[in-house]
């Protein structure tokens, strides 16, 4: 009696460890195309799904070129999480399944801001690019970055239908996250509204135009020290806009701080997470 037993738990042990072990392998997978489709959707999805990300550390997403395998990777996705607004532009020569593939951005395409067009630069290993067409950091204003958790949480909901009401109360939380984080930005806003403001570089257009901010872009990058043309040019646009303060993306180099100081204008670090964040 004692071994029959004994048999029954062992068998309905390994009966669980498979039963788990299937439950993990039917586990949807999620490609992204930035880190905010990627936290938002690992904010909502949890444990339920696997999210990926595979934009190397170094690049920015909106310019890199996958390879092969790893467009086939994000057309063998249970769900693809694009940003929209003319993002990641290897879409224009690659084929995604439309069926599964969500442009979180699309419910405010009318409100898209155009973007001026720029000369050709290039930072990191994507190569040479410009900025002009569509600005495209869209999660900038939070109000945008709401609804664009919302479109992913409607594909997950239809996904996986029976864990809808999960989705729904983990959607809740990061909906509130983000609205705080709108009602701080109007309040810092409240303090530099009339003050101008300078950017490295042109990709904080709808944080500009949600909170009321006086700006304007420069080229530069963090990690590289400005020409002559580039602090002469600066110097034109301080001519007519005065500001003490520029935004980078990234952790600028002394030299450029201290450069900057010189002229009475300090630096502050603005990462738009288009990339993880260190």
């Amino acid at each position: 009696m004692f071994k029959k037993r004994s048999g029954l738990v062992t068998w309905l042990g390994v009966a669980f460890v498979v039963l788990a072990w299937a439950d993990c392998q039917a586990q949807p997978t999620v490609y992204t195309v930035n880190y905010p489709l990627y936290y938002f959707a690992q904010r909502i999805g949890g444990e339920r799904v696997s999210v990926v990300f595979p934009a190397p550390a170094d690049v920015d997403p909106a310019f890199w070129a996958p390879d092969v395998e790893t467009i086939a990777s994000f057309q063998g996705a249970d769900l693809i999480l694009l940003n929209g607004a003319s993002y990641a532009k290897w879409l224009k020569t690659a084929s995604l399944p439309g069926s599964r593939s969500i442009d979180t951005s699309q419910a405010f395409e009318a409100n898209f801001i155009a973007a001026a067009e720029t000369g050709a630069h290039s930072h990191g290993p994507e190569g040479e690019h410009s900025h002009g067409g569509t600005a495209f950091t869209t999660w900038l204003d939070f109000r945008q970055a709401v609804r664009q958790a919302q479109a992913i949480r409607e594909g997950l909901s239809r996904l996986l239908p029976a864990h809808r009401d999960s989705f729904e109360e983990r959607y809740a939380k990061l909906e509130r996250d983000l609205l705080d984080l709108d009602r701080q930005f109007q309040a810092i806003a409240e303090l530099a509204r009339a003050r101008p403001l300078l950017a490295s570089h042109p990709v904080y257009q709808y944080l500009a135009r949600r909170y009321g901010l006086n700006l304007e872009s420069v080229m530069w990058e963090p990690d590289a020290l400005p020409d002559d043309g580039q602090w002469r040019e600066l110097q034109s646009v301080l001519e007519g806009h005065a500001a003490s303060w520029m935004l980078w993306e990234g952790q600028p180099l002394q030299a450029s701080v201290e450069r900057l100081g010189e002229l009475g204008v300090g630096s502050l670090v603005f990462d738009p997470c288009r990339n993880r964040p260190e």
